[in-house]
């Protein structure tokens, strides 16, 4: 399925700190467009070791985009009646630690008498003075993982959602550009065959002239200008070719999107191909109504290629 290189996921999990008390963990799964597949991470300490299982899931599942796992954690609201069964649930107290604050605090306050103690919360905030259960090691891989997987399995569900959304609106653009195209390409030989008409016309005008003498230039002047008006010629009616590979370009953009998977550099190079035969379609133009046409394939061309930069 074709995929759009934005989305989202989430995913959260348990994991048990020991003691009665449990973490909520929240892994989330963020994505934006890149050129290639980038991968980021923003995990705490406790989950760090899954970093490298993470990093594998993403490149099984993903093949461009700037992708970034995020997760946090905190203690479940639970916790509190685990805590009044078991007093040492949320934590235990380092007594050396006390101690050093302690004494600490009576040479602060020798300095500053007027200083006033410390209160309980100040204590209990204090660095290494409660020892909180973090739970084992393998616990917190295992659930992020867990977590991380599914946070990323909803991500491609977004992406596959968005991608499908893009299909819609690529297709309906390449409709109004085969519509473009079957209005002007059977008016072009009418608009050869005016302009060749003129084109006649200014020769007979010049051989006239000559004959008559009243061209200012000499005979070899007169043949230039012949010349260069024939060139000319040849180059703006040839537009035939032009024709056959916009419709051919169209038919592969279809073609790919109506397959499956990774599509947006293919389709990114199909975007410079149109622009490019819309471009020459304009510079051979005979007429206002083809320049015209040539100028709204260019308009829904970059309309696609901005549609085309969001797929993976």
């Amino acid at each position: 399925m074709i995929s759009s290189m934005t989305g989202y996921g989430s995913a959260s999990r348990q994991v048990s700190l020991g003691a009665g008390v449990v973490a909520d963990l929240q892994v989330e799964c963020r994505a934006v467009n890149s050129r290639f597949l980038d991968l980021g991470f923003r995990l705490p300490d406790e989950c760090r070791g899954a970093e490298p299982a993470l990093r594998e899931l993403a490149t099984q599942s993903l093949s461009r985009g700037k992708v970034e796992f995020r997760a946090a954690w905190r203690v479940n609201s639970g916790a509190a009646g685990a805590a009044k069964a078991n007093p040492h649930a949320l934590g235990a107290l380092s007594k050396d630690r006390l101690d050093a604050l302690y004494t600490l605090q009576e040479h602060a306050q020798v300095a500053f008498p007027n200083a006033e103690v410390l209160r309980i919360s100040d204590i209990l905030r204090w660095p290494g003075i409660v020892s909180e259960p973090r739970g084992e090691e393998e616990g917190w891989i295992t659930a992020t993982v867990e977590a991380g997987r599914a946070a990323l399995a909803a991500l491609v569900d977004s992406r596959h959602a968005e991608g499908k959304a893009l299909v819609t609106v690529l297709t309906t653009i390449t409709s109004k550009m085969r519509e473009i195209v079957k209005v002007i390409e059977p008016k072009v030989p009418v608009y050869v065959a005016q302009y060749q008409e003129k084109l006649t016309e200014r020769l007979a005008e010049a051989l006239t002239a000559q004959e008559q003498g009243k061209s200012s230039g000499s005979g070899t002047e007169l043949m230039e200008r012949i010349r260069q008006e024939v060139v000319l010629y040849a180059v703006r009616i040839d537009v035939a070719e032009e024709f056959a590979r916009l419709k051919t370009h169209l038919q592969v953009v279809d073609t790919a999107l109506a397959g499956k998977g990774p599509v947006g550099k293919r389709l990114d190079f199909l975007m410079q191909e149109l622009n490019r035969e819309a471009n020459t379609l304009s510079s051979k133009s005979v007429s206002e109504e083809c320049t015209q046409a040539a100028l709204e394939l260019k308009l829904l061309i970059e309309q696609m290629r901005e549609q085309v930069q969001n797929l993976e």
